[in-house]
């Protein structure tokens, strides 16, 4: 059904309009093809047939197509100050220029595919979907989280946040971030107020974790681990840190 192949070779020409030796570019090529092996793994530990594990790789290739484009007309990968670029990706892909037709010949997954990546960067999942699609959506959303985790321990900290990482390192961790991670929930974006408040955010990307695989594939991976060591001099915000891993960890491990 999919030519993986061919998808990696389309996706390489497409991407190389954006200048691949861009950094920001970079990062989202490397963390494209992360995220499709990411939802291969947890579609293949659901048992699925081998064309829904196809179309779970595919969905993880193109979930983030709109980020290129994005970069280059608004020069930021910041929705709030841009796109959604889960709506503008699947634009791309469906509506104009319509470039799902040179990733796939059938048209029998459309809605599926649209669907997972439009939902795939939302805070909460829409109600309405069917039990398949709602499945392929919470495939992406893992798979992305999981490589988030990566994103935050492998590529320089300034040139995600735009400051050094001891410079956040020096920021307070705001009470209702901590009350968020209590409740075992992802951080809401518009409650982080401070630097440390987005990054330790990412840290609670791990409670919204549907699949016992994409649990599993976290702790193999060793990312977040990692993130957790954090170690700041600020005694009261340490001991924010220090309980934040260990209701991580916890929750992990159960």
């Amino acid at each position: 059904m999919i030519n993986e192949q061919k998808v990696k070779q389309l996706f390489a020409n497409y991407t190389k309009d954006y200048n691949p030796e861009d950094p920001k570019i970079s990062l989202k090529i490397s963390h494209t093809y992360r995220v499709a092996e990411n939802s291969k793994a947890i579609a293949e530990s659901l048992g699925l047939s081998d064309e829904d594990i196809e179309l779970a790789w595919l969905i993880g290739m193109l979930h983030d197509i709109g980020r290129f484009e994005q970069i280059k007309r608004y020069q930021t990968f910041s929705d709030d100050r841009s796109v959604d670029h889960a709506e503008f990706g699947a634009d791309l892909l469906f509506k104009d220029p319509g470039l799902i037709k040179d990733y796939i010949e059938t048209r029998d997954y459309d809605d599926i595919i649209e669907t997972a990546i439009r939902e795939h960067n939302k805070y909460r999942i829409s109600e309405d979907l069917d039990d398949r699609t709602e499945m392929f959506a919470n495939i992406i959303r893992d798979a992305d989280k999981i490589d988030i985790f990566r994103v935050q321990v492998e590529e320089p900290i300034e040139g995600i946040y735009g400051v050094p990482f001891e410079y956040i390192k020096q920021q307070p961790l705001s009470d209702q971030v901590l009350e968020q991670i209590k409740a075992h929930t992802a951080v809401l974006r518009s409650t982080k107020i401070s630097y440390l408040d987005y990054y330790v955010g990412h840290f609670s990307l791990a409670f919204e974790l549907v699949f016992p695989h994409s649990r599993k594939l976290t702790l193999q991976q060793g990312y977040l681990e990692q993130l957790l060591t954090i170690h700041v001099d600020n005694e009261a915000t340490q001991q924010k840190l220090d309980f934040i891993k260990k209701e991580i960890e916890n929750f992990l491990f159960a």
